[in-house]
């Protein structure tokens, strides 16, 4: 198989398997894969001979992005070929007068952030590890982060792929024409579909013009109720905060802030608008808060980029799921997820995109803990009944990837699921391109 590929691809763009390729960031839960060959292309074109040597092999394709995600959907179930994107790193075009770029896969999402930045523009996805996480895995996540309450999610913001698909050619779909009914949106179904229906190469992005200030709010309460009420507050004043986050006090604690539940908006806008409407954001939260702040945003968003790190900090591990529910229904999500934690013997923390109704349910667990990492599993599928039986999903930003798979069936009916499965068919009939994925059923 490496020969082979090396012939197609080059020496340099072919390696031996090695356990860096073989995990992502669920290694700490014990997810590890095996792979045969690890490709990494230098060119699109590259991409689509890999996935066609594969194909008329008969040999399943992984592809990879930076190895942030929260699902395993990186990790090589059974052997076969990891595709990494990290050296499709191109700035195709950037049109700052236009409000427009293109980039390649494997553009680190803070390079994205920066060049815009310096072209005077925002893209304003900004999910975890903007180091580190890639273009082409928030696609595939569909990924979003706290700026996401006003501005969207990744897919907002995409108005066109180029992708590799079955049996072996790219294919671009949307570009930078603003409007387009013509055919099926199949942008949008490679959008969050985690790498299971091609590979995406290149993106093609909407951009805005740069806030002049972003301006936060930081409140603390003395619980849940009273936090919960002032987040309604702020859905109920009508006022756009850009950002309406929320942590509970364990997670407070153990980021090293002994403050209570806290809930944190941002205004953006003009140095003026943004002041306004950071008053106003500050007066619907101050009912039942035990005290107002209003940090820098820099130094904020530092502070809570580390929160997951600190509470992983506290017993060596966890495992943290990321369900969302109805707004009206977040309080109750959050202390259940307490209780869910209780009853399986695990301490339990959450912190969120509040306005999102986006926890990210957490269970504190040594990583060689192996009887805790089961009842942490254990509580896992609990918090996923909780969360259809709220209303909501069973995973609002990470994906169902290998640890949710067949956790669909909980929330979809029998139809909807045969859908679910005609579409991965019709992209890739085979079951090749990373199998094992965002099943809508159980194996």
């Amino acid at each position: 198989m490496i020969r082979e590929l090396r012939t197609l691809l080059g020496h340099d763009a072919v390696l031996e398997p090695s356990a860096a390729y073989e995990q992502d960031a669920t290694e700490g839960r014990g997810v590890r894969g095996r792979a045969d060959a690890v490709v990494l292309p230098g060119r699109a074109a590259d991409v689509a001979t890999a996935l066609a040597w594969c194909y008329e092999h008969d040999v399943p394709v992984v592809p990879r992005g930076g190895g942030t995600g929260y699902a395993g959907g990186a990790v090589p179930c059974d052997g076969g070929v990891v595709l990494g994107t990290e050296r499709l790193r191109a700035v195709r075009s950037l049109d700052p007068l236009l409000w427009r770029a293109t980039f390649e896969a494997g553009l680190p999402t803070g390079h994205v952030h920066r060049l815009a930045r310096e072209s005077g523009l925002y893209y304003p996805p900004d999910p975890g590890a903007a180091e580190a996480s890639h273009l082409g895995g928030n696609v595939a996540t569909n990924a979003g982060g706290p700026h996401a309450f006003l501005h969207g999610v990744t897919g907002h913001w995409v108005t066109g792929l180029e992708v590799a698909v079955a049996p072996g050619e790219l294919i671009h779909v949307g570009g930078h024409t603003r409007k387009d009914v013509g055919g099926y949106d199949l942008r949008s179904l490679f959008v969050g579909s985690e790498g299971t229906l091609g590979i995406v190469t290149a993106v093609d992005l909407r951009l805005i013009p740069a806030p002049e200030a972003a301006l936060p709010v930081v409140a603390s309460y003395p619980d849940v109720a009273a936090g919960c009420a002032a987040v309604e507050a702020v859905y109920g004043s009508g006022l756009r905060a850009a950002a309406l986050e929320y942590l509970d006090a364990a997670t407070m604690a153990a980021a090293g802030q002994d403050t209570g539940f806290t809930v944190i908006a941002e205004a953006q806008g003009t140095v003026e608008e943004a002041a306004r409407l950071r008053s106003a954001l500050a007066e619907a939260l101050a009912e039942g808060a035990s005290s107002l702040q209003e940090p820098a945003a820099d130094a904020l968003w530092r502070w809570r980029g580390g929160v997951s790190i600190a509470v992983t900090a506290l017993r060596g591990g966890k495992v943290s799921e990321d369900i969302a529910v109805p707004v009206d229904r977040l309080r109750e999500a959050i202390e259940r997820t307490v209780e869910i934690g209780a009853h399986h013997g695990l301490d339990a923390c959450s912190w969120g995109h509040a306005g999102d109704g986006n926890l990210h349910s957490t269970f504190l667990v040594a990583r060689d803990d192996l009887p805790g990492l089961e009842r942490a599993a254990a509580a896992a599928g609990d918090l996923h009944a909780l969360a259809v039986e709220l209303g909501g999903t069973v995973t609002g930003e990470h994906g169902l990837g290998l640890l949710r798979s067949g956790e669909l069936a909980r929330q979809w009916g029998g139809r909807a699921l045969d859908l679910h499965e005609a579409v991965k068919r019709a992209f890739d009939p085979k079951d090749l391109i990373n199998p094992g994925k965002k099943r809508a059923r159980a194996c």
